[in-house]
């Protein structure tokens, strides 16, 4: 274990980025956002790169933002840009070309919460826990707010907001902040063969198919089904999906 607050290592296809802070929760202070947003950076300018996992070393993903470092200071414009600096690396997670999985153990509360919910993919071991429980110290979790409306149903998320209450892991899957809860005796074989398989496909069409599935998401059916239909037809020029297309064919 190295002093880094981020820990970054090439796996092949995989980058796996590990939150390293464990004695202060792996807390989303401006340094550990400046790591993070940097090693993230390097990933998905990496050719070699097709997929990142995040985890995080010791019992904690991630308490959320540095409470001391918010209350070190009343200056607005300081806490203004510090919720801005959290902002820009969650949508630069939707923006990276690459599919980034969170590995949840432990808890993962507020801004933590937070970046579990702006990950493409999420597996977390069946003990772990969730929260946007910043209302019961009188701070709302707005931002946190908005990757976790974006990632489950209007009435859950407003739940976990207004009473700050966790939800196991199971509970978490079937809201859909998660894509499923795993054993604790075998905690990384769902993420690992998730990482594999995006790994093994055409990084092209990963990288287009995510940028579209952003775009889209957010749209009107009509103005959706525009946005896919142009992507359909740029992902045909592809050589690989050429190849692919006619490989079947030859069956």
């Amino acid at each position: 274990m190295t002093d880094a607050l981020v820990l970054s290592q090439a796996d092949g296809a995989i980058g796996r980025l590990t939150l390293n802070d464990p004695g202060r929760a792996n807390a989303l202070s401006s340094a550990m956002m400046a790591a993070l947003s940097d090693a993230l950076a390097d990933f998905a300018a990496d050719p070699a790169i097709r997929v990142i996992v995040l985890g995080a070393a010791g019992r904690i993903f991630c308490a959320g933002h540095d409470l001391a470092e918010l209350r070190s200071t009343d200056d607005l414009a300081a806490h203004e840009a510090l919720f801005a600096q959290c902002s820009a690396l969650m949508l630069a997670i939707g923006a990276c070309p690459k599919p980034v999985i969170a590995h949840v153990r432990g808890a993962a509360v507020a801004a933590g919460c937070q970046l579990v919910a702006s990950c493409d993919l999420a597996y977390a071991v069946d003990t772990a826990r969730f929260a946007v429980s910043g209302v019961n110290l009188g701070l709302f979790c707005s931002t946190p707010g908005v990757a976790l409306s974006r990632a489950v149903g209007r009435k859950d998320a407003l739940e976990m907001l207004l009473t700050g209450r966790f939800v196991g892991a199971a509970e978490a899957a079937a809201m859909g902040l998660i894509n499923r809860a795993v054993p604790a005796a075998d905690p990384d074989a769902a993420v690992e063969e998730a990482a594999r398989a995006i790994a093994s496909k055409p990084p092209e069409a990963i990288a287009l198919g995510k940028r579209v599935f952003g775009r889209q998401i957010v749209l009107a059916p009509e103005d959706a089904y525009a946005v896919a239909s142009r992507a359909m037809a740029e992902n045909l020029g592809f050589q690989s999906a050429k190849q692919g297309i006619d490989g079947f064919l030859k069956r």
